[in-house]
């Protein structure tokens, strides 16, 4: 059950990323076209008056430069993220191999405990048959007497 809701929330998480890329990517080509679009004039004179235009043209090269970097940001964050439960996907299919194998051992342990009881009760009922039972075997003889 913790499996699949890992497995559940890592190809949510999964999808989400792929969005994200996907939007980030998009507003990425939207803001290089505009940039692109954005042709900044420079004239020197030497009237050394302001030219807004030119200081309007750099605050949203620098606005679009601040975005870009956030978003970027904000994929690597995301990534991480992605990394994070990826590796605890892992260790929770790991735990579940390894409580899946102590059951295994534990229903194993129960088995041969059962098959140790059964064998001391045979050997009890044999070795009291023994008893009554002895045989005497020569040593000049390889194999005993059926």
């Amino acid at each position: 059950m913790v499996k699949a809701d890992l497995e559940d929330k890592v190809g949510a998480l999964t999808d989400e990323i792929n969005f994200l890329r996907n939007v980030y990517e998009e507003e990425l080509q939207e803001l290089q076209a505009g940039i692109r679009d954005t042709s900044v004039v420079l004239q020197m004179d030497n009237s050394r008056s302001l030219n807004m235009e030119s200081i309007v043209a750099e605050g949203e090269v620098a606005e679009v430069n601040r975005l870009i970097g956030r978003l970027q940001s904000e994929v690597e964050a995301l990534k991480a993220q992605r990394g994070a439960l990826e590796n605890q996907l892992i260790e929770a299919e790991d735990r579940g191999e390894m409580a899946d194998l102590m059951n295994l051992k534990l229903a194993l342990d129960i088995e041969i405990a059962t098959y140790r009881k059964l064998l001391e009760g045979e050997e009890g009922r044999l070795g009291q048959q023994s008893i009554v039972n002895i045989r005497t075997f020569s040593n000049s003889s390889k194999y005993p007497p059926p």
